[in-house]
């Protein structure tokens, strides 16, 4: 014999098994779906323009975004000429700050690195400018004192993976 609080159950279980969840519009509800364009297969990064004295970031900056745009996108990263779209930008300021200082020899105990950036992502096809930020900046922390001892290094690093991250995240498809 089945028990009515058991056939309730059931029916319940049945109901929200049948009802869909999800959405195949972002735009609508939660979504399986890819959130980055399907019409686009392959980006080009040519390396940023850097003009701040802080030489060798755009390579590390240029590298950090491709990496992440295979690692986060459906899309291969191919030649500009050659790619449906392109990415490009500028690194336009490189600047260090102070978090904390010794409260008993006044000295320097942590420090920023932020780097900011323009882009445009834009699609060969069309012409058209898809994504552009202006001042678009990223910060990363070291800790530069004797008994921690990191170099600029660590700061300049993880700005520009948190740039590249940024920048990729905002390559997503219109929510």
């Amino acid at each position: 014999m089945i028990r009515p609080r058991t056939l309730i159950g059931a029916a319940l279980l049945g109901a929200s098994l049948a009802m869909p969840g999800c959405s195949t519009d972002p735009t609508r509800g939660y979504a399986f779906a890819e959130p980055y364009d399907a019409s686009v297969r392959t980006v080009g990064v040519p390396i940023f323009a850097n003009r701040t004295f802080a030489r060798g970031t755009e390579l590390t900056l240029t590298d950090a975004i491709i990496k992440q745009i295979q690692q986060q996108t459906p899309w291969r990263v191919v030649s500009p000429d050659r790619a449906d779209t392109v990415i490009e930008g500028a690194i336009t300021n490189a600047e260090l700050g102070v978090l904390s200082n010794s409260p008993s020899t006044g000295l320097t105990e942590e420090q920023t690195y932020r780097i900011t950036v323009r882009f445009a992502w834009r699609d060969n096809r069309t012409g058209e400018t898809r994504v552009a930020r202006e001042n678009f900046a990223a910060t990363g922390t070291f800790v530069p004192v004797r008994s921690v001892g990191e170099r600029i290094e660590v700061g300049q690093r993880e700005a520009i993976e948190e740039l590249a991250r940024d920048i990729v995240a905002s390559l997503r498809s219109a929510w």
